[in-house]
């Protein structure tokens, strides 16, 4: 069979899975600061780094023989790579909420954008801030707002005790402590 009538893939072509995970409510709450990051590598991407991937391409295809031609198969997983991200991007921004954590400032009840220090049951202490999904950084001691242990956490008092589903049983969680950044 001619491979005019063949669809080759590399195999990393993910078109039929959904662009943006779902989430509850179809609401993207992120701190301004977390939209401002989406925003500005979504502007990078389409300004510089697609425009430029676009030329190599474009110098790339002019060589000739495209079937062994390294800089023109990369530059077009690359630019498939971009473009599915700044897909991503948009998608993620057209829904985002921005909202202001430090609107809680002073207060002792657990909201997104709260950093809140917690006990188990053998009295180790956790301190997590509830973030959006997108700037969530766990290394860093960040979690995200639909994220079990949050979900136990929010609308929660200092002193307050909640159950955590784990696959190993159930956890208590002492709220000890509850933080928001200055206005």
């Amino acid at each position: 069979m001619s491979k005019a009538f063949t669809k080759e893939t590399d195999g990393d072509d993910d078109e039929d899975l959904p662009a943006v995970a779902p989430l509850p409510g179809g609401k993207n709450y992120i701190t301004r600061a977390g939209y401002d990051r989406l925003r500005a590598e979504l502007f990078q991407l389409m300004d510089e780094e697609r425009p430029r991937i676009v030329e190599i391409v474009h110098w790339a295809a002019s060589n000739g023989d495209r079937s062994e031609n390294g800089d023109y198969l990369y530059g077009k997983k690359r630019l498939r790579e971009i473009d599915r991200r700044i897909r991503f991007l948009t998608k993620r921004l057209e829904i985002a909420e921005v909202v202001d954590p430090s609107l809680h400032h002073g207060g002792e009840q657990v909201f997104f954008g709260a950093t809140v220090t917690y006990a188990d049951a053998e009295g180790d202490e956790t301190t997590v801030t509830i973030l959006g999904v997108d700037e969530a950084d766990s290394a860093r001691g960040q979690i995200s707002w639909i994220s079990p242990v949050a979900r136990a956490l929010l609308k929660t008092r200092v002193g307050d005790t909640v159950k955590l589903a784990l696959p190993g049983g159930v956890q208590a969680l002492e709220v000890l402590a509850v933080a928001y950044p200055a206005p």
